[in-house]
């Protein structure tokens, strides 16, 4: 200690500058230093706080440093000259003297700093202390703050693990939450293990650290000596509070474990429903012992755990129920379609029990025809999947029994409001010839269908539509407008839910043109790019299923050997007529025939005109090609009416009686079939040998 700098010595960071006053003190005694003469006055009190007798201190502070460490010297030297310059009146800090019998002890000195009136410190006063008591009291109390704190912060973690376990829905959702840095690791716990109880046996779910799987464990049974095996069999919890203990009770598992330096361990019943489900093991490596209130805190952890597993249990149950549900609903396979590639994929919603109404399906039809189907029932639940089963059934039929699509949507909505249900369902059905590419439309409150040409161009095609199924029936509107529209070779269709639209925060349209920017970018196998959109729909998740259908119409490498269309006119329904045309049109191109298009549809219009004129019921006109000793299309026109047509003379101002004429100066051969209650009339054109 110098002459003129201050020797008091200034308290360690982990110490309060200033002590409770109130705290007791063992001896006090006052010093005077004179700063001038360079001596450090002591009274009798004092002279005990140093434990120095009057004879071994000669008044000089330099003969304190016997009792003072060097390093405790220097740090009191700087504060106490620290306080002389920044103009202080006084300083307070603590200090360690080592006592005669070599032992350390805490001392607080207080000085006051006079001047004289040029400010220049003249004199030090103050007083010495034996802090020892005061500090070990004061260092219970921050012990004891130290306990509350980690009490505090183990109920906080037990908190927050609690309410991040409320959102796991699967088992494993459960042990991520618990491994999760923020979650057991704050506990103190060095790693964990966790199984659950099946038939009679634990199978382990969780270990802890990379390695230190021990063999054997992966299933044991519950009448084992492991610690799980323990706690499910007694239904009471296991604290291990050293390592000799763990050895002692458990010596099957002690040799695999030693590596890991377990000091203490916890392991912890599940208990859900008043039965055990499963047991935890917490490990821990740089403790020994459990507080009551520590065994607490982990008593309601456990709890906790075995309610999220309970509930994370019971939803995969759920879960797998509902997925084998809806894959009974949904076609088992998808058959193959000659001169089409198809891909179908399914995404079920996030939320809820995982099932819904949404489906898809594809039927095949005869002549080289094929339907395919999307449909979403109203609801998210096993009512909605059940509806959407009996409708993807009825559909088929419909569809197989040579319906035409109108009548299709139209039967299924009136049997779906039939049904003993409130739901209603959207659909779209589109009938497909995939000779000719020519497919007619039916849309029942659906959404539109996409096209994708093969340079990956992709339009949205606008298709008139009805109201959803059941809904039309219920009022009364079962009138299904079709539309027609032509699949060239390498052309693709897409048909999906709005679940692969809707967004949160965006509307239809701007759904549909995402969608469409990225089927434009997608690969161009109808396989990959199912996957990606369906992709696309799993990384955005939502509340809605998405079901989806692509069909590729493949390219034309050879003369086709055959085809059919059909088309049903009502009567008064101009467009209907016009749709006709147009379908007759495309595949009579298709099928090689162009340079008879125009006699051919002059002849379709022609009987079409008479069943319309003659007859108080719709025309059902069908396109056919024919193979054989030459090629040939064939017409036929359908009506309700059993009076058969008879050719006559119209005369030279007649405006009737010219259609069957015309029938039979352009076409090659024609006539009459009964069908049912009503007729056939049909005309067939040889189609000229190509060059």
């Amino acid at each position: 200690m110098v002459d003129r700098g201050a020797s008091a010595l200034s308290l360690p960071d982990d110490w309060p500058a200033h002590p409770d006053p109130i705290l007791a003190l063992n001896r006090m005694g006052s010093f005077d230093w004179d700063l001038d003469a360079g001596l450090f006055h002591m009274d009798a009190q004092a002279h005990e706080v140093f434990d120095l007798r009057p004879d071994e201190y000669d008044g000089h502070p330099s003969s304190l440093a016997v009792r003072v460490p060097r390093a405790e010297g220097h740090r009191l030297d700087a504060l106490v000259a620290q306080a002389m310059k920044d103009g202080s009146e006084n300083y307070g800090a603590y200090f360690r003297l080592r006592c005669r019998d070599g032992s350390l002890r805490w001392t607080h000195t207080q000085g006051y700093i006079r001047r004289d009136e040029t400010g220049r410190p003249r004199r030090i006063v103050g007083i010495l202390r034996d802090a020892t008591q005061e500090l070990r009291e004061l260092d219970s109390r921050q012990e004891q703050a130290a306990q509350d704190e980690a009490r505090r912060r183990q109920t906080n973690v037990v908190q927050l693990t609690t309410a991040a376990l409320a959102h796991a829905h699967t088992v494993d959702d459960v042990i991520d939450v618990l491994k999760d840095t923020h979650g057991l690791i704050h506990l103190g716990a060095t790693s964990l293990v966790m199984g659950l109880v099946e038939a009679g046996r634990i199978r382990l779910i969780a270990e802890g650290p990379a390695g230190s799987f021990v063999p054997g464990t992966r299933v044991t049974r519950i009448d084992e000596q492991y610690p799980m095996s323990e706690v499910v069999r007694t239904l009471s919890p296991r604290f291990i509070e050293s390592p000799e203990e763990f050895a002692e009770r458990y010596p099957l598992l002690w040799p695999h474990i030693t590596g890991l330096h377990i000091t203490a361990a916890a392991y912890l019943p599940l208990i859900a429903e008043a039965r055990p489900i499963g047991a935890v093991g917490l490990l821990y490596s740089d403790r020994r012992g459990f507080s009551p209130e520590d065994r607490n805190v982990l008593i309601a952890l456990g709890s906790s755990i075995a309610q999220s597993l309970m509930r994370a249990m019971l939803h995969e149950q759920d879960k797998d129920l509902a997925t084998g549900l809806q894959q009974a609903m949904l076609p088992r396979t998808i058959p193959s379609v000659p001169g089409a590639d198809v891909a179908v994929r399914y995404r079920s919603a996030s939320l809820g029990r995982d099932i819904g109404g949404d489906w898809y399906d594809l039927i095949p039809l005869p002549g080289g025809r094929v339907g395919a189907v999307i449909g979403d029932v109203q609801g998210h639940d096993t009512h909605a999947a059940a509806v959407m089963g009996q409708l993807r059934i009825v559909l088929r039929a419909y569809a197989a029994e040579g319906h035409t699509p109108a009548a299709v949507m139209a039967r299924a909505s009136v049997f779906l409001h039939e049904l003993d249900t409130d739901r209603f369902a959207t659909c779209l059905y589109a009938e497909a010839d995939l000779l000719t590419g020519v497919v007619q439309v039916v849309r029942a409150g659906h959404i539109d269908p996409l096209i994708r040409r093969p340079d990956g161009s992709c339009r949205r095609v606008s298709v008139e539509g009805g109201l959803p199924l059941g809904l039309s029936a219920e009022f009364g509107r079962l009138a299904y407008p079709v539309a027609t529209l032509e699949l060239d070779p390498g052309d693709t269709l897409l048909l999906c839910t709005d679940g692969l639209v809707e967004q949160p925060g965006a509307d239809l349209d701007d759904g549909m043109r995402t969608l469409i920017a990225m089927i434009a970018t997608g690969p161009d196998d109808v396989r990959d790019l199912a996957d990606r959109l369906i992709d696309v729909a799993e990384e955005r998740g939502g509340d809605d299923d998405v079901a989806l259908l692509l069909l590729r119409r493949r390219g034309l490498d050879a003369p086709q050997s055959g085809g059919r269309l059909q088309q049903h006119v009502a009567s008064g329904d101009p467009e209907a007529l016009a749709e006709a045309r147009h379908m007759i049109r495309a595949a009579v191109d298709a099928w090689g025939a162009h340079p008879l298009s125009d006699e051919i549809e002059l002849v379709a219009d022609e009987l079409i005109t008479n069943a319309l004129m003659h007859t108080e019921g719709p025309a059902i006109v069908t396109l056919r090609a024919l193979t054989g000793s030459d090629r040939r299309v064939r017409v036929e026109v359908e009506d309700s009416s059993s009076a058969l047509p008879r050719r006559r003379e119209a005369g030279e101002s007649g405006v009737s009686g010219r259609g069957l004429l015309l029938v039979d100066l352009l076409g090659d051969a024609w006539g009459v079939e009964a069908r049912g209650g009503g007729k056939v009339v049909w005309c067939e054109f040889v189609v000229p040998q190509r060059s």
